[in-house]
C-alpha cells in the first residue's frame, strides 16, 4: 500500500479494490475451507442421531473456544509481519513468525493436556443431558491431540498473510477440508468409531496441515538465514504483543460460550438446531473475514511505511465491501434456511428451529460485515489494547440480553430465534458501535505508524 497511485499520489479507489481482492479472494477460500470442517462433521454426525448432533454442538463449541482463545497467534503475527514488511524488514517479519509458531506449539500442548483431564467434568458442567454428554466427551477427547497443530496453523497462516501471501494458506486449507471429509466418513462409518471418529479425523488433518505450513516457512527462514530454534526473548515478545488480543478473544469467546449455555437450557432440539445455525453463520462470517484479513495485512503494510492516507482510504473501501457482502449473504441465509437445514438433520423439529433462527441471523449479517472488517483494520494497526477494552464493554452489554432470553424465552424454535436475535443483533451492534467510534479518530493511525 505504500506505493503511490497512477498519478503519483495516494492510490485510487479502484487500485485499492484491486489490492484488496488480490488478497481477499484466496483468503476467502482458506477461511471458507476451515468452517467446512465443522459443516462436514455436522452432516456426518447428524445422521447418527439427534443426541450425537447435540453432543457435537457442545463439543465443537468447546474445541473452537479453546483454539479460538489463541487466535491472537494469527492476528498478532499478521500485524507484526505486515508492519515489518512495510518498513522493509523481511528477516524481522519472518523471525516474528518463527517465534509465534514456537509459542503456538507450547500453548497448544499445554491446552491439549489440560483439556484431556478436564473434559469429563467440563461437559456436564455446561448443562449437557445424560444422553448427550457421552457423545460430547468422546468427540473432545478424540480431537484434543490435534490442538497443538491447530495453533501452529494459526501462527504460520498469520505470518504468511502478513507477508501478503494468502494463496499458500488457501491451498493447504482446501486440501485439508477435502482430506477431513474423507477421513470423517471413513472413521465414523467405515471403521465404526462413531462420533469419536469425526474428532480423530480432524486431529489427523490439522496435524498434516501444520507440517506443510511449517515446512513452507522453514524454507523461507533458511533462505533469509533466520534461525529456526526458539528464541526466548522473541517468544516472550510474541506473547506480550498478543496479550491484549487474547483478552479481546476471551471476551468474544465468553459471549459465544454463554450463547451455547442458553441454547442448552432451551432443550436438545434447540441445541441441535443451534449447531446447524452456528455452523452456517461461521461459514458466512469467515467469508466476510476474508476482507478483514486483506485489510489487516494492507493496513499494517501501509502504516509500517507510515502511509496513513492510504490506510484511511483502504479502510473506507474495505468497509463498503464488507457491508455489501454481508447484505448479500444475509439474504441468502434468510431465504434458503428451510432448504439448508435438512442437509444436517432428518429431525423435523430441529429443521424448523434452524430455519427460523437462520432467517433471524441473516438480517444481522450486514452489521457483522462492518464489524469483522473494522476489527481487521484495528488489529493491523496494532490497536490491541483498545480492542481488549471494547471486547469487555460489548460482553457486559450482551449479558442482560442473554439473561432475558434465558429467563423468558420458550423452549424450542421460538426461543432459539430470540437467542439469535440477541447474538446476531445485539452483540454485533454493540461491537459495531465501539469499533466505529474508534475508527473515526486518529489514535489508531498514530499507533500503527509509530
Amino acid at each position: 500500500m505504500s506505493e503511490p497511485g497512477r498519478s503519483g499520489g495516494p492510490p485510487t479507489g479502484r487500485e485499492v479494490d484491486r489490492r484488496l481482492m488480490a488478497l481477499a479472494v484466496p483468503a476467502l477460500g482458506a477461511l471458507v475451507a476451515e468452517p467446512l470442517f465443522v459443516l462436514v462433521d455436522s452432516a456426518v454426525v447428524g445422521r447418527l442421531g439427534t443426541a450425537q448432533l447435540a453432543g457435537l454442538a457442545l463439543a465443537s463449541t468447546v474445541l473452537v473456544t479453546l483454539v479460538g482463545l489463541f487466535v491472537f497467534l494469527a492476528y498478532a503475527t499478521t500485524a507484526a509481519a505486515a508492519r515489518r514488511v512495510g518498513a522493509g524488514d523481511e528477516r524481522g517479519a519472518l523471525a516474528a513468525g518463527v517465534d509465534g509458531m514456537w509459542l503456538a506449539l507450547l500453548l497448544g500442548t499445554a491446552t491439549a493436556v489440560a483439556g484431556w483431564f478436564a473434559t469429563p467434568w467440563a461437559v456436564p458442567a455446561l448443562g449437557a443431558s445424560t444422553e448427550v454428554a457421552p457423545h460430547a466427551v468422546a468427540y473432545l477427547r478424540a480431537s484434543l491431540p490435534g490442538v497443538p497443530a491447530m495453533l501452529v496453523v494459526l501462527a504460520a497462516t498469520g505470518t504468511l498473510r502478513g507477508r501478503q501471501d494468502t494463496r499458500t494458506p488457501f491451498v493447504v486449507a482446501a486440501a485439508g477440508a477435502a482430506v477431513n471429509a474423507v477421513l470423517s466418513v471413513l472413521l465414523v462409518y467405515g471403521m465404526g468409531l462413531g462420533i469419536a471418529g469425526s474428532g480423530l479425523g480432524t486431529a489427523i488433518t490439522q496435524t498434516a496441515m501444520a507440517l506443510v505450513l511449517g515446512g513452507v516457512l522453514a524454507r523461507e527462514a533458511r533462505r533469509l538465514t533466520v534461525p529456526l530454534r526458539p528464541a526466548i526473548t522473541g517468544v516472550l515478545a510474541s506473547a506480550k504483543a498478543g496479550t491484549p488480543l487474547l483478552v479481546r478473544t476471551l471476551s468474544l469467546r465468553a459471549g459465544i460460550l454463554l450463547t451455547v449455555l442458553v441454547a442448552t437450557s432451551l432443550g436438545d432440539v434447540a441445541l441441535g438446531a443451534h449447531q446447524v445455525v452456528a455452523a452456517l453463520w461461521s461459514l458466512a462470517a469467515y467469508g466476510l473475514d476474508a476482507l478483514a484479513i486483506a485489510a489487516q495485512a494492507l493496513v499494517g503494510h501501509a502504516l509500517g511505511a507510515r502511509d496513513t492516507l492510504s490506510a484511511r482510504l483502504l479502510t473506507a473501501r474495505a468497509l463498503r465491501w464488507g457491508t455489501g457482502a454481508g447484505a448479500a449473504l444475509g439474504v441468502v441465509m434468510a431465504a434458503a434456511g428451510w432448504w439448508l437445514a435438512p442437509v444436517f438433520t432428518a429431525d423435523d423439529d430441529v429443521r424448523r428451529a434452524a430455519a427460523l433462527a437462520l432467517a433471524v441471523s441473516g438480517l444481522a449479517l450486514p452489521v457483522a460485515g462492518w464489524v469483522y472488517v473494522l476489527d481487521g483494520v484495528l488489529i493491523g494497526a496494532g490497536d490491541g489494547r483498545f480492542l481488549a477494552a471494547a471486547g469487555i464493554i460489548t460482553l457486559v452489554a450482551y449479558v442482560p440480553l442473554l439473561t432475558a432470553v434465558w429467563r423468558w424465552a420458550p423452549d424450542g424454535a421460538v426461543g432459539l430465534a430470540w437467542l439469535w436475535a440477541a447474538f446476531a443483533g445485539g452483540f454485533m451492534l454493540a461491537r459495531a458501535v465501539t469499533t466505529g467510534a474508534r475508527a473515526r479518530g486518529e489514535r489508531w493511525l498514530v499507533l500503527g505508524a509509530g
